[in-house]
Formats: C-alpha cells, sequence, structure tokens
C-alpha cells in the first residue's frame, strides 16, 4: 500500500538524486535559473508535477495579505525545493525555506545549493503546532 509518507519518501530521495546528478553534470558557476531549468527538466522527464516560481501567499494574524514569496520548486504538490547558487548557504536561507513551510502548512522541503564547489542540500522538516 501506497502511504502518503512513503509517497513523500519516494519523491525526497528522487529529487536529491536528481539535483546530485544537475550538481555533478553542470558543476558550479552557472546562475540559479540554469539549475532550476535543468532540475525541472529531469523531474518533468520522469513524470513528476513540477510547478516553477510556485506563489505563496504570507498572511497576517487577522487573515490580511501581506505578500507573496516564490517558492522556487513545488514538486508533486507536497515537497518544496528552494535552490541556490552561492558560495554557501546560510541562516537567511534556512528561514526562508522554514518560511514556506509555515506559511504554505507543508511539512518537508529541500535547500539545495549549486554554487559551492562542494554540492549542498538540506532536509528540513516543519513541526506540526499543537494547541
Amino acid at each position: 500500500m501506497d502511504t502518503d509518507t512513503n509517497r513523500l519518501n519516494r519523491v525526497t530521495e528522487t529529487v536529491i538524486g536528481c539535483a546530485y546528478r544537475v550538481s555533478s553534470g553542470l558543476g558550479c558557476g552557472f546562475f540559479e535559473k540554469v539549475y532550476e531549468n535543468a532540475l525541472v527538466h529531469r523531474l518533468r522527464k520522469i513524470g513528476f508535477d513540477v510547478k516553477q516560481q510556485h506563489p505563496i501567499k504570507v498572511y497576517d494574524e487577522d487573515g490580511t495579505v501581506l505578500g507573496d514569496y516564490f517558492a522556487d520548486l513545488l514538486v508533486d504538490d507536497r515537497l518544496i525545493v528552494e535552490l541556490k547558487a552561492c558560495r554557501a548557504l546560510a541562516d537567511e536561507h534556512v528561514a526562508q525555506l522554514l518560511g514556506y513551510l509555515k506559511s504554505t502548512q507543508m511539512e518537508h522541503g529541500l535547500l539545495i545549493n549549486f554554487g559551492s564547489f562542494k554540492f549542498q542540500i538540506k532536509k528540513y522538516a516543519r513541526g506540526k503546532t499543537r494547541r
């Protein structure tokens, strides 16, 4: 039986594998958009639904829309992927992804950096809030 957790794990593992192959093939030195397009191309070729620059609304506590974020990728409506092409990942990159997860109420995201000489990828899970 294919549970939602098993599906999410397969999606995550596949994205990580494809990202690693993109990094190995292209190396570092390109703009973020090149890596984004390469990863999207590979994921779509194997049948994933991938939305690029997916808008995420941010709301105030009273429901007022404060603005939009744009997540680099939303894969199969269950995994947010934030891409970078920089020397090293920084705390603000982590905060950005965690903000996306909080705004969407999604649980899992990947932060991938293609810009470093050493490929960087981190998986994040947003804790469920108990009331």
